[in-house]
């Protein structure tokens, strides 16, 4: 889905007399994630979680978005109150939106975090931000201090956040109802006041899922649409990495009457070797990577982790055949109930998450 451009007039020309413009490549304003800066006029927000964060003095600020779909939606998040979240959701057209207004005076502190996937599939993308517009008299400050501890996460629709906020039961793919930011990942690095970077896509299998590529062809690209733009993993060297896949690859080797099954397999299932040895390959990659990293292989707590499901057992056995100290399995608990998890589940999942890597790093 092709999008009219941002034309320079609206980049250049903020409406309020007084008002100062401040180009999205200021030092001053601060990234979280995998940022995609191909563009020259604009950064682009791809991954789930991509964060923009600035201070400024006085009393509001706006910003210039642009979106691939118009079905992208961001959390706004103001001196850190968690509690008074501001949802938008972006335009294809190129829009200032204001993030905040009536603020008292002072200094405040600004978050603009990306709830929803980039996933074509879900008619959906990246999101360009090319400028923010300062009211008169307000100034734009030195960026916060970075978290020391760094967190990374891989996986699907449950690390997404997918259906997080759907209580209907109708496990809804919209938009609308997904919220990275409530996700056990998301939850669990604020748990720490860890910085955050997750990489997952609704869908995506290590053998088999329902997208076109797996995540091992994906996992190292800045925006997962280009494979020709790969991702310096030693810009960014998390302590703690968290890989939660597999419940696709599951769901496609049950049912060899799909189409998902005969276009990775045919007519034959993988057996269990060929599972292990793809997940330890994968857990392989991000050692490679990561040297120094605990890396928790996770499960749950969708069907993947039903009483009778050899799938932990899979993932204990690539674990196993590692004899890396710092590799660890911990598997959340079936939760019982169709769908995918919600708000009250993630919670639960974070809380057990927090806990492992409490117990097991000394944080």
């Amino acid at each position: 889905m092709q999008t009219n451009c941002i034309t320079h007039k609206q980049v250049a020309a903020p409406a309020e007399h007084g008002a100062a413009l401040i180009a999205f490549n200021d030092p001053r304003i601060q990234y979280e994630g995998r940022i995609d800066d191909s563009d020259p006029e604009a950064a682009t927000l791809c991954w789930s979680g991509t964060t923009v964060r600035f201070r400024f003095s006085g009393t509001g600020v706006s910003v210039l978005l642009k979106d691939y779909s118009g079905q992208n939606y961001f959390n706004v998040i103001v001196d850190g109150n968690t509690e008074m979240v501001k949802k938008i959701r972006v335009d294809t057209g190129g829009k200032w939106y204001v993030l905040a207004d009536g603020l008292p005076p002072g200094n405040h502190t600004i978050e603009l975090f990306k709830r929803t996937q980039i996933n074509k599939e879900y008619n959906r993308g990246y999101t360009k931000f090319y400028a923010m517009k300062l009211p008169s008299g307000t100034t734009l400050l030195q960026p916060p201090p970075f978290q020391k501890r760094k967190m990374e996460f891989y996986g699907n629709s449950i690390t997404c956040g997918h259906a997080i906020e759907d209580s209907s039961g109708s496990d809804s793919g919209a938009s609308l109802y997904e919220n990275n930011y409530r996700s056990y990942a998301a939850l669990t690095a604020r748990h720490f006041e860890a910085r955050y970077r997750c990489i997952a896509e609704s869908g995506i299998g290590l053998l088999a899922g329902f997208r076109k590529e797996l995540m091992p062809e994906i996992y190292n690209r800045v925006n997962p649409f280009d494979p020709t733009r790969l991702w310096n993993f030693s810009a960014y060297q998390p302590d703690v990495v968290v890989v939660n896949l597999l419940q696709n690859d599951e769901a496609v080797i049950g049912n060899p009457q799909s189409d998902a099954f005969k276009k990775r397999f045919g007519t034959k299932a993988p057996g269990a070797k060929q599972i292990i040895a793809a997940y330890r390959d994968f857990i392989r990659s991000l050692r490679g990577h990561y040297p120094e990293a605990h890396i928790i292989c996770v499960l749950g707590n969708m069907g993947i982790t039903r009483a009778g499901s050899p799938w932990p057992g899979y993932v204990l056995q690539a674990v196993q055949t590692l004899a890396d100290k710092k590799v660890y399995t911990h598997f959340f608990p079936y939760k019982g109930t169709a769908g995918h998890p919600l708000i009250q589940d993630h919670a639960a999942m974070a809380k057990s998450l927090a806990g492992f890597i409490h117990d097991h790093t000394g944080w």
